[in-house]
């Protein structure tokens, strides 16, 4: 599986067009279609496909285990690289929301 940064990078940028400012001032937001963008399901999204590419990894790693000649040695390293990395992208951003709800959470009422 790859990992399309323009695809997302589109679709936040469909998101972004589809709120604007209030006409009550520059602070507030208003989201013109409410719904639109469940942010669980992108989610979940994003976590079922850090999910495929590791299976797909696991899977080509056991092929070359069993002495199966399809598989290359190069196809398995990259599928780990790629595992690896969606990996550690997607524990970096959980941390970032992690601090985001904490920042939040110590605001002042």
């Amino acid at each position: 599986m790859n990992i399309n940064a323009n695809s997302m990078f589109n679709e936040m940028q469909s998101m972004i067009s589809k709120t604007q400012l209030s006409p009550g001032g520059s602070d507030s937001l208003q989201v013109t279609q409410p719904g639109r963008a469940d942010f669980s399901n992108m989610l979940k999204m994003a976590v079922d496909n850090v999910n495929s590419i590791q299976k797909n990894a696991g899977r080509l790693q056991n092929a070359i285990e069993m002495g199966d000649r399809s598989v290359s040695i190069s196809d398995v390293m990259i599928a780990s690289q790629k595992s690896s990395v969606a990996f550690t992208a997607t524990v970096e951003v959980r941390n970032k929301f992690v601090e985001a709800y904490k920042e939040i959470m110590n605001m002042p009422v």
